[in-house]
């Protein structure tokens, strides 16, 4: 697989890496300028020289993805003898810049639900660059052709039909946004209960009034779930002081709050 693929499996994944370029190259080298390679947390694709200059910008390629740098960063190696090296010398004679470019993970954010307000919200989110998964357990609201004009977009959309979406609840990555608003109470309150025994997810939101969360919190604390756990579930959902009750003006707050998330 070369660099580009990688890159593109990566994207598909919602994985971090980083893309390194040979910028510049003087004298002697392994590689030439252009030459490239994506270095993502466990796995490398493609080579931008081999030996010490390439170990040393995996290495910082992978501390500026735990790190979550979102900055370019630029490196220079002299590739002579007296050269100071971490991983064995390479005598090529030449001066090789190399550039980092963060290729930072796209959020995921998974809508159960696309009734009034799941729908608008598909709308909202497909103007940004995330990875949304769009789950109902009605096949007629995730028909592909419901979507194909939120195609055009920098979001990725995928959405699907699960007769049982806490199925699909439990196949979403860790750190996913999860927001459930499904036709059905009951069905909201399974996802409640499966979205808390994942434990790794970055929030959960669940739709509906204050009278709604205060039945579905006590449920959920006799399930046996700590009550400081299920307080993690944000409800009502959405910036608070947006006016208007209407499907568009619930989904752009919504999306407001979850942004706001993304920076966090």
């Amino acid at each position: 697989m070369d660099w580009l693929d990688a890159l593109q499996l990566l994207r598909g994944e919602g994985s971090a890496g980083v893309l390194a370029t040979v910028t510049h190259v003087r004298g002697h080298a392994p590689r030439e300028a252009g030459s490239k390679m994506v270095v993502a947390a466990a796995r490398t694709w493609d080579s931008v020289g081999g030996g010490n200059l390439e170990a040393t910008v995996v290495e910082r390629a992978r501390a500026m993805i735990a790190a979550d740098v979102r900055s370019p960063e630029s490196l220079e190696f002299s590739l002579t003898e007296h050269a100071s090296v971490a991983h064995g010398r390479q005598c090529c004679g030449g001066v090789v810049h190399v550039l980092l470019e963060p290729q930072c993970a796209r959020p995921v954010v998974a809508v159960f639900g696309l009734g009034h307000v799941g729908w608008e919200l598909a709308h909202v989110l497909s103007r940004f660059p995330v990875r949304v998964h769009l789950v109902d357990s009605r096949a007629e609201h995730v028909a592909p052709a419901r979507f194909e004009d939120l195609r055009n977009g920098p979001a990725h959309l995928e959405p699907r039909h699960s007769p049982a979406p806490e199925n699909a609840l439990d196949e979403l990555p860790a750190g996913a946004h999860v927001l459930i608003m499904s036709h059905d109470h009951a069905e909201d309150f399974i996802l409640c209960d499966a979205a808390l025994r994942r434990g790794d997810l970055a929030s959960v939101g669940l739709i509906g009034s204050s009278a709604k969360w205060a039945r579905f919190r006590k449920r959920l604390v006799a399930e046996g779930h700590p009550a400081a756990v299920v307080d993690g579930i944000t409800c009502p959902i959405g910036l608070p002081g947006i006016p208007g009750k209407s499907p568009a003006a619930i989904a752009v707050g919504v999306a407001a709050a979850l942004l706001g998330e993304f920076g966090q």
